[in-house]
């Protein structure tokens, strides 16, 4: 360390090969040292008393001095610094840089510059060394970045600023950069600040070049008499040159600025020509097509491009150099030009993928729907093999027909096979051979047309058409059976009065009457799956509803099963029959259980769907509508994906034989169906089932209450027997009457039947076998009517007709029907407004008497 003065640190640069001079001599350190210690041994040799005196005086003067030098130290008169400050190679670096070098103090005064300061400020010595803010100040063109530059010195931080400094007299302007940084990181280093000035005029004098040369070549290409368009990965148009802007009618601010991809610009499934070239890993290929480019206004024009595509190292491609070339006047002035480019607008614009094949089915040349179908079926870019596009289970179909087409085999039978993807696709390949091909380069044309939403529509209307048929032939047995049925469920009627319970043959009759019962509900199910029975729907909270169902369906699974219900939050209410909707559940619920023989877990959720969100299930036969989802699922054995498609026919059951009758399901879709809904499954084998029923939202509307229809049918057998449970729980109801009641039935067994059971009951009967005979008994009748219990389907006039021509004569006489078909199928036919109540076969000889007395009490 040695002691230097404050007005030291200004000085001239030295010479390259100078010494650096030092400040400190060592040899004046040891003659002060050699001095002090001679000034001690003379002390030593006088004696003690004679050399006090002596020592005093020397430590005062010693003091002195070392007290001047604190306060010397102190005020910055003397300070040390450090010796390697004077290092010579570090000096010169800085002395001789090819930069101005300043460094100002806290106050802003020069302490250091380097001989490159002293020349670009103008200084001709270190007398006239000025800071940066001095050197330009007056300067309207500098004053901005100087003020930017002395604000980051104050503050201790780094900022650059570069600037033209204008000519005087006329001469060349310069430019500048100039830069300031702390001197260090230290608390005071950082107050000093280190200026540095380069002259950059030529770097900014090539950079003005090429610049020029760049707007030239720009200038050049988007005036050239072709196109020309770049296309980033993500098919973005990043390039388009002024003249195929002006071809297109597009402007180029914004093409410019991405509002266009390559889909806009090429008409038809050309972009997937551009799209499909083979990638090989690091190497650039350039491919030739004719297409047709699509103009603002929508026209089109015929163009050649040369597309060069470069590939990167693991196969990406990058922005790609298209060149275009218009056919337009081609067309126009050759008429071979003209030809080739109409052929080439049909083989890119056909809906049918056009590729011509080798032996192998390897793909020589294709169209551009082939691309886009390649594209689409997710195969790599780098298979050619037409088979790749093929399912493997249908590939030796299309091998066999080429291999035909090869050996110049005429009339090859189109083949329709499943194509290869993630989802399920139809091709149809028509394959003939190629006339007069002198090599094995192309052994075949291929033209495929996808079938995948014409299979789907027929494979609908055919399910459609079927399960109609099913449902037609199901209501018409429906029908005939529910007439038997009535006849003998009132004949047994008649029996049970005639025999008292101790009579041997009680048991008998009873055991009619269920298996009657029992056969009644085999017909009620069937008209459910045909969409003919009555329904009774009204609003309904599904949440509330499956809540009330949870302890019945606890008993009817079982304790193996576990059952879960997850409610959807504030579902929408939906319009149903209760009794209908809580079959449906109880059939699927017991359907699982039987599913899942050890045990399992059945779900039961619930969700609102909107319309946005049906729309993206892309359920077949669904349209996008809002609709409330339950989904009822199991993780038993699951459907067979062979059987999955008839689970909804009727009498169709995989169980063992006496274990099921094969319609819960078939009720199940009937229900829904008539409901207005929808109903899927989705199942595994192994992996569980699901049903999904789409109920349609209810949106309530201001209604007029209306007289509703007689409720008297039940319409599932679990509600039958509530009623008769209630019915033995209250006293015997009085079901005896007076009235005369007109009987119109054309089974001449059941109104026999019917008529007995009405006159034990105290009534007057006139019987009819149609309506034309009960007109007639109706205007022959002494007495008036009290009331019709008409059959609605009957020879010369049916049941509806039979009414409207009774109301003519007489508007206020009462209606019963009686049918084996559901409310309905007539109601409509009907004038608005005609009052009847309804009363579905089978019937028992109480139904019928209290369905009569209740309406007579109307009537009264």
């Amino acid at each position: 360390m040695t002691a230097e003065t404050d007005h030291d640190l200004t000085r001239e640069p030295v010479a390259a090969h100078e010494p650096s001079p030092r400040s400190g001599s060592i040899a004046l350190v040891l003659l002060v040292a050699a001095g002090l210690v001679a000034v001690a041994i003379g002390l030593m040799t006088l004696g003690r008393a004679q050399a006090q005196p002596y020592i005093l005086g020397i430590l005062a003067v010693l003091a002195m001095v070392g007290l001047f030098n604190l306060f010397a130290f102190a005020a910055g008169i003397i300070r040390f610094v450090d010796r390697n400050l004077d290092d010579p190679v570090m000096g010169r670096i800085a002395d001789h840089a090819f930069d101005g070098l300043a460094v100002t103090d806290p106050r802003g005064h020069v302490v250091y510059s380097n001989a490159a300061y002293l020349t670009l400020t103008g200084a001709t010595g270190p007398q006239e060394v000025r800071p940066v803010e001095r050197v330009f100040i007056g300067n309207p063109d500098v004053s901005e970045a100087v003020f930017r530059l002395l604000k980051a010195a104050r503050e201790g931080k780094r900022q650059q600023e570069e600037v033209r400094i204008s000519g005087q007299d006329g001469s060349q302007g310069r430019w500048l950069r100039m830069r300031v940084r702390p001197l260090g990181t230290g608390k005071r280093e950082a107050k000093y600040a280190v200026w540095s000035i380069a002259d950059i005029t030529r770097d900014r004098e090539r950079q003005e070049d090429v610049f020029q040369e760049l707007q030239h070549a720009i200038e050049y290409l988007d005036h050239a008499p072709c196109g020309f368009f770049s296309v980033n990965p993500a098919g973005e148009l990043a390039y388009v040159n002024a003249t195929l802007a002006n071809w297109l009618d597009y402007d180029l601010a914004e093409i410019g600025s991405g509002g266009l991809k390559l889909t806009d610009i090429v008409s038809g499934d050309g972009a997937s020509l551009l799209t499909s070239i083979v990638a090989v890993p690091g190497e650039v290929k350039t491919e030739v097509f004719d297409i047709d480019l699509r103009m603002r206004t929508g026209k089109t024009m015929p163009v050649r491009l040369y597309h060069k595509l470069a590939f990167g190292a693991d196969g990406a491609p990058g922005p790609s150099r298209t060149l275009v070339i218009s056919r337009a006047r081609d067309e126009r002035s050759d008429p071979d030009r003209a030809a080739e480019v109409r052929f080439m607008r049909f083989f890119d614009h056909t809906p049918m993928a056009i590729a011509t094949v080798d032996r192998g089915g390897n793909v020589v040349r294709a169209n551009a729907r082939y691309a886009k179908l390649g594209q689409a079926l997710g195969l790599d870019s780098a298979s050619k093999s037409i088979f790749r596009a093929v399912n493997a289970r249908d590939r030796h179909l299309l091998i066999a027909a080429i291999n035909q087409a090869a050996e110049n085999q005429a009339d090859i039978a189109p083949v329709e096979v499943a194509l290869e993807g993630t989802k399920e696709r139809w091709g149809q390949f028509f394959v003939t051979p190629v006339d007069g091909a002198e090599s094995d380069a192309e052994a075949a044309i291929v033209h495929m047309l996808e079938t995948t939403e014409r299979r789907a529509l027929e494979n609908q209307i055919n399910q459609s058409q079927k399960m109609e048929t099913v449902g037609q032939l199901a209501g018409g047995i429906a029908h005939d059976f529910n007439n038997v049925l009535s006849a003998i469920m009132m004949a047994n009627d008649f029996l049970l009065n005639a025999h008292k319970p101790t009579d041997p043959s009680f048991q008998d009759i009873m055991q009619i009457k269920q298996n009657a019962t029992r056969a009644a509900t085999l017909v009620r199910q069937l008209l459910a799956f045909s969409r003919r029975q009555t329904l009774r729907p009204q609003v309904l909270d599904l949440g509330d509803a499956l809540s009330d169902l949870a302890m019945l369906l606890r008993r009817l699974i079982g304790e193996k099963v576990k059952q879960e219900t997850i409610h959807g939050r504030d579902l929408w209410p939906v319009k149903v029959d209760v009794s209908q909707f809580e079959q449906v559940i109880v059939n699927l619920a017991v359907n699982a259980r039987d599913a899942m023989p050890d045990g399992g877990k059945l779900i039961i959720r619930t969700a609102n769907v909107t319309a946005e969100k049906a729309a993206r299930l892309a359920y077949k036969g669904m349209p996008a509508a809002d609709y409330v989802r339950i989904e009822v699922a199991d993780t038993g054995t699951g459907i067979p994906a062979e059987i999955r498609d008839k689970i909804f026919e009727p009498f169709f059951s995989t169980k063992e034989v006496g274990k099921g009758t094969g319609l819960g399901l078939s009720t199940v879709y009937g229900i829904v169906k008539q409901t207005g809904g929808f109903i899927y499954v989705d199942s595994q084998p192994g992996q569980g089932t699901s049903f999904h029923i789409f109920l349609p939202r209810h949106h309530a509307e201001p209604e007029v209450q209306e007289q509703p229809a007689a409720g008297l049918s039940a319409t599932n057998g679990a509600a039958k027997e509530a009623a008769s449970v209630a019915a033995e729980a209250k006293p015997r109801t009085d079901l005896t009457g007076q009235g005369t009641i007109l009987l119109v039935e054309d089974e001449e067994g059941l109104r026999a039947l019917n008529a007995r059971g009405l006159r034990s009951r105290g009534y007057t009967v006139v019987e009819a076998e149609n309506g034309v005979e009960a007109m007639e008994a109706l205007e022959g009748q002494s007495g008036a009517i009290d009331l019709v219990v008409s059959d609605v389907v009957m020879p010369e006039m049916d049941g509806p007709t039979l009414l409207k021509a009774m109301r003519e004569k007489n508007p206020d006489i009462k209606f019963i029907f009686v049918s084996g078909y559901a409310e309905d199928a007539f109601e409509k036919s009907l004038p608005e407004g005609q009052q009847f109540d309804f009363l579905p076969k089978p019937f028992t000889l109480s139904q019928l008497v209290a369905a009569v007395k209740e309406t007579m009490a109307k009537a009264e």
